[in-house]
Protein backbone atom coordinates (compact mmCIF):
# COMPACT_ATOMS: atom_id res chain seq x y z
CA UNK A 1 0.00 0.00 0.00
CA UNK A 2 1.61 3.34 -0.64
CA UNK A 3 0.91 6.40 1.25
CA UNK A 4 1.67 10.08 0.81
CA UNK A 5 1.65 12.44 3.49
CA UNK A 6 2.12 16.13 4.21
CA UNK A 7 1.08 18.65 7.04
CA UNK A 8 1.48 18.75 10.78
CA UNK A 9 -0.66 19.13 13.21
CA UNK A 10 -2.83 16.94 15.98
CA UNK A 11 -5.64 15.92 14.17
CA UNK A 12 -5.28 13.44 11.23
CA UNK A 13 -6.94 13.46 7.83
CA UNK A 14 -6.98 10.47 5.16
CA UNK A 15 -7.86 11.27 1.88
CA UNK A 16 -9.57 8.31 -0.29
CA UNK A 17 -9.04 9.02 -3.70
CA UNK A 18 -12.00 8.48 -6.12
CA UNK A 19 -11.78 6.03 -9.39
CA UNK A 20 -8.50 5.89 -11.43
CA UNK A 21 -6.96 8.76 -9.00
CA UNK A 22 -4.06 8.81 -7.09
CA UNK A 23 -2.07 11.04 -4.68
CA UNK A 24 -0.06 11.80 -7.82
CA UNK A 25 -3.33 13.20 -9.33
CA UNK A 26 -4.91 14.34 -6.19
CA UNK A 27 -1.97 16.55 -5.58
CA UNK A 28 -3.86 19.88 -5.18
CA UNK A 29 -6.55 18.39 -2.75
CA UNK A 30 -2.98 17.51 -0.47
CA UNK A 31 -2.06 20.47 -0.68
CA UNK A 32 -5.21 21.93 0.17
CA UNK A 33 -6.01 19.78 3.67
CA UNK A 34 -2.20 20.10 5.09
CA UNK A 35 -2.28 23.26 4.79
CA UNK A 36 -4.96 22.64 8.15
CA UNK A 37 -4.08 19.29 9.12
CA UNK A 38 -1.77 16.38 8.76
CA UNK A 39 -2.95 14.67 5.94
CA UNK A 40 -1.94 11.23 4.02
CA UNK A 41 -3.44 9.94 0.85
CA UNK A 42 -4.17 6.08 0.42
CA UNK A 43 -3.03 4.76 -3.37
CA UNK A 44 -5.72 2.18 -3.03
CA UNK A 45 -4.47 -1.62 -4.78
CA UNK A 46 -6.11 -2.13 -8.07
CA UNK A 47 -6.15 1.53 -9.44
CA UNK A 48 -3.38 3.04 -11.15
CA UNK A 49 -0.99 4.39 -8.67
CA UNK A 50 1.72 2.86 -6.80
CA UNK A 51 -0.01 0.03 -4.92
CA UNK A 52 -0.54 -3.25 -5.60
CA UNK A 53 -2.08 -3.76 -8.43
CA UNK A 54 -4.45 -6.58 -7.47
CA UNK A 55 -8.32 -5.96 -7.94
CA UNK A 56 -10.63 -7.98 -5.73
CA UNK A 57 -12.87 -10.22 -8.03
CA UNK A 58 -15.86 -10.19 -5.46
CA UNK A 59 -17.08 -8.48 -2.87
CA UNK A 60 -15.18 -5.37 -3.38
CA UNK A 61 -16.47 -2.44 -1.41
CA UNK A 62 -16.01 -4.84 1.61
CA UNK A 63 -12.22 -5.76 0.70
CA UNK A 64 -11.33 -2.20 0.27
CA UNK A 65 -13.36 -1.32 3.61
CA UNK A 66 -10.80 -4.04 5.31
CA UNK A 67 -7.87 -2.97 3.53
CA UNK A 68 -8.66 0.67 4.54
CA UNK A 69 -8.59 -0.43 8.01
CA UNK A 70 -4.96 -2.21 7.63
CA UNK A 71 -3.91 1.25 6.65
CA UNK A 72 -5.38 3.04 9.56
CA UNK A 73 -3.99 0.23 11.87
CA UNK A 74 -0.27 1.12 10.21
CA UNK A 75 -0.83 4.61 10.53
CA UNK A 76 -1.49 4.14 14.47
CA UNK A 77 -3.47 7.10 14.59
CA UNK A 78 -6.89 7.48 16.44
CA UNK A 79 -9.34 10.30 15.92
CA UNK A 80 -8.83 9.69 12.33
CA UNK A 81 -11.54 11.67 9.88
CA UNK A 82 -11.67 9.93 6.70
CA UNK A 83 -11.81 12.12 3.09
CA UNK A 84 -13.28 10.14 0.72
CA UNK A 85 -14.64 11.21 -3.07
CA UNK A 86 -16.73 9.51 -5.32
CA UNK A 87 -15.67 5.83 -5.14
CA UNK A 88 -13.13 6.64 -1.92
CA UNK A 89 -16.49 7.96 -0.26
CA UNK A 90 -18.17 4.62 -0.56
CA UNK A 91 -14.48 2.26 0.29
CA UNK A 92 -14.64 5.28 3.54
CA UNK A 93 -18.34 4.29 4.50
CA UNK A 94 -17.17 0.42 4.20
CA UNK A 95 -14.05 1.02 6.64
CA UNK A 96 -15.35 0.05 10.24
CA UNK A 97 -11.64 1.33 12.33
CA UNK A 98 -12.41 2.28 15.85
CA UNK A 99 -9.90 4.48 15.06
CA UNK A 100 -12.49 6.63 12.52
CA UNK A 101 -13.49 9.89 14.25
CA UNK A 102 -15.75 11.12 11.29
CA UNK A 103 -16.11 10.92 7.99
CA UNK A 104 -16.57 14.17 4.89
CA UNK A 105 -17.33 12.65 1.63
CA UNK A 106 -17.48 14.49 -1.32
CA UNK A 107 -19.67 13.51 -4.53
CA UNK A 108 -20.07 10.33 -2.69
CA UNK A 109 -20.15 6.84 -4.10
CA UNK A 110 -22.30 4.04 -1.86
CA UNK A 111 -25.20 5.64 -1.23
CA UNK A 112 -27.20 5.22 -4.47
CA UNK A 113 -26.31 3.95 -8.41
CA UNK A 114 -24.54 6.41 -10.19
CA UNK A 115 -26.70 8.13 -13.09
CA UNK A 116 -24.96 7.76 -16.61
CA UNK A 117 -27.44 8.92 -19.07
CA UNK A 118 -26.83 8.41 -22.63
CA UNK A 119 -25.16 11.63 -23.69
CA UNK A 120 -22.24 10.09 -20.37
CA UNK A 121 -22.48 6.86 -21.84
CA UNK A 122 -21.67 7.53 -25.44
CA UNK A 123 -19.27 9.70 -24.53
CA UNK A 124 -17.29 7.41 -21.78
CA UNK A 125 -17.68 4.67 -24.61
CA UNK A 126 -15.43 7.03 -26.93
CA UNK A 127 -12.88 7.77 -24.25
CA UNK A 128 -12.28 4.16 -23.81
CA UNK A 129 -12.40 3.05 -27.11
CA UNK A 130 -9.89 5.79 -28.21
CA UNK A 131 -8.36 7.77 -25.62
CA UNK A 132 -7.53 10.66 -27.48
CA UNK A 133 -6.92 14.07 -26.11
CA UNK A 134 -10.31 15.58 -27.63
CA UNK A 135 -12.34 11.96 -26.69
CA UNK A 136 -11.28 13.02 -23.01
CA UNK A 137 -11.72 16.42 -22.96
CA UNK A 138 -15.45 15.79 -24.72
CA UNK A 139 -16.30 12.92 -21.42
CA UNK A 140 -14.30 15.60 -18.84
CA UNK A 141 -16.88 18.30 -20.47
CA UNK A 142 -19.63 16.11 -18.38
CA UNK A 143 -17.49 16.08 -15.16
CA UNK A 144 -17.80 19.56 -14.31
CA UNK A 145 -20.12 22.36 -14.76
CA UNK A 146 -21.48 23.66 -17.87
CA UNK A 147 -19.19 26.05 -19.89
CA UNK A 148 -16.03 24.90 -17.52
CA UNK A 149 -13.04 23.23 -18.98
CA UNK A 150 -12.06 20.07 -16.79
CA UNK A 151 -8.28 20.59 -15.57
CA UNK A 152 -5.56 20.09 -18.61
CA UNK A 153 -3.65 17.53 -15.74
CA UNK A 154 -6.34 15.93 -15.44
CA UNK A 155 -7.73 15.28 -18.91
CA UNK A 156 -3.97 14.38 -19.74
CA UNK A 157 -3.96 11.54 -16.71
CA UNK A 158 -7.19 10.55 -17.75
CA UNK A 159 -5.96 10.04 -21.84
CA UNK A 160 -3.01 7.66 -20.02
CA UNK A 161 -4.91 6.06 -17.51
CA UNK A 162 -7.38 4.91 -20.35
CA UNK A 163 -4.60 3.49 -22.48
CA UNK A 164 -2.89 1.98 -19.94
CA UNK A 165 -5.22 0.77 -17.69
CA UNK A 166 -8.72 -1.12 -17.50
CA UNK A 167 -11.06 1.31 -15.51
CA UNK A 168 -12.99 -0.20 -12.53
CA UNK A 169 -16.98 0.28 -12.71
CA UNK A 170 -18.64 2.11 -10.65
CA UNK A 171 -19.45 0.70 -7.06
CA UNK A 172 -23.13 -0.16 -6.21
CA UNK A 173 -24.85 1.35 -2.96
CA UNK A 174 -23.31 -0.65 0.57
CA UNK A 175 -26.31 -2.24 2.41
CA UNK A 176 -29.14 -0.39 4.34
CA UNK A 177 -27.10 -2.10 8.07
CA UNK A 178 -23.55 -0.65 6.88
CA UNK A 179 -24.81 2.92 6.75
CA UNK A 180 -26.77 2.78 9.72
CA UNK A 181 -23.42 1.77 11.86
CA UNK A 182 -21.74 4.15 10.28
CA UNK A 183 -24.29 7.24 11.13
CA UNK A 184 -23.23 6.18 14.44
CA UNK A 185 -20.16 8.56 13.27
CA UNK A 186 -20.35 12.19 12.67
CA UNK A 187 -20.40 12.87 8.70
CA UNK A 188 -20.73 14.98 6.88
CA UNK A 189 -21.75 15.36 2.78
CA UNK A 190 -20.99 17.38 -0.03
CA UNK A 191 -21.77 17.00 -3.78
CA UNK A 192 -21.74 19.54 -6.57
CA UNK A 193 -25.36 20.55 -7.79
CA UNK A 194 -23.91 20.24 -11.73
CA UNK A 195 -22.72 16.40 -10.24
CA UNK A 196 -24.66 14.24 -13.52
CA UNK A 197 -23.61 10.67 -11.85
CA UNK A 198 -24.92 11.96 -8.42
CA UNK A 199 -27.29 14.23 -9.20
CA UNK A 200 -28.01 16.40 -5.46
CA UNK A 201 -32.23 15.57 -6.10
CA UNK A 202 -31.10 12.14 -5.76
CA UNK A 203 -28.65 11.93 -3.30
CA UNK A 204 -29.83 14.21 -0.90
CA UNK A 205 -33.10 12.25 0.29
CA UNK A 206 -30.96 8.88 0.26
CA UNK A 207 -28.08 10.70 2.42
CA UNK A 208 -30.68 11.87 4.66
CA UNK A 209 -32.69 8.80 5.18
CA UNK A 210 -29.35 6.73 6.11
CA UNK A 211 -27.61 9.23 7.86
CA UNK A 212 -29.73 11.63 8.80
CA UNK A 213 -27.48 14.19 7.82
CA UNK A 214 -28.06 17.29 5.04
CA UNK A 215 -26.51 17.42 2.15
CA UNK A 216 -24.45 20.35 1.49
CA UNK A 217 -24.79 21.56 -2.52
CA UNK A 218 -21.40 23.06 -4.01
CA UNK A 219 -22.04 26.34 -6.41
CA UNK A 220 -20.86 26.10 -9.48
CA UNK A 221 -19.47 22.46 -9.34
CA UNK A 222 -19.72 19.36 -11.08
CA UNK A 223 -18.96 15.22 -10.33
CA UNK A 224 -15.24 16.85 -10.86
CA UNK A 225 -14.05 18.93 -7.84
CA UNK A 226 -11.49 21.25 -9.57
CA UNK A 227 -8.64 22.90 -7.61
CA UNK A 228 -10.79 26.05 -7.92
CA UNK A 229 -13.29 24.70 -5.73
CA UNK A 230 -11.43 22.99 -2.96
CA UNK A 231 -11.84 25.53 -0.61
CA UNK A 232 -14.92 23.78 -0.29
CA UNK A 233 -13.94 20.83 0.33
CA UNK A 234 -11.74 22.16 2.96
CA UNK A 235 -14.59 24.05 4.57
CA UNK A 236 -16.70 20.78 4.67
CA UNK A 237 -13.93 18.57 6.08
CA UNK A 238 -13.26 21.65 9.28
CA UNK A 239 -17.11 20.71 10.25
CA UNK A 240 -16.03 17.41 11.43
CA UNK A 241 -12.51 17.67 12.18
CA UNK A 242 -12.87 20.47 14.92
CA UNK A 243 -14.95 19.04 16.51
CA UNK A 244 -13.12 15.93 17.12
CA UNK A 245 -9.92 16.87 18.26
Amino acid sequence: MELTSAGTGRQKVVLVPGTGFNAAVALPWLRALSARWATTVVDLPGQPGLSDPRRPRRDRLSWYGRVLDEVLAALDADGVVLVGNSLGAAVALAAGSPRIAARALVSPAGFIRLSVNPELAVASAAWLLRPTAESTRRMLRLFVAPGTEPPQIVAEWMALMATCCRTTLAPPPLPAEVLARRAERPCVVGVGEHDRFLPPRRLAPAVRRTMDVDVRVFSGVGHLTTPDHLDEVVSLVAEVAESST
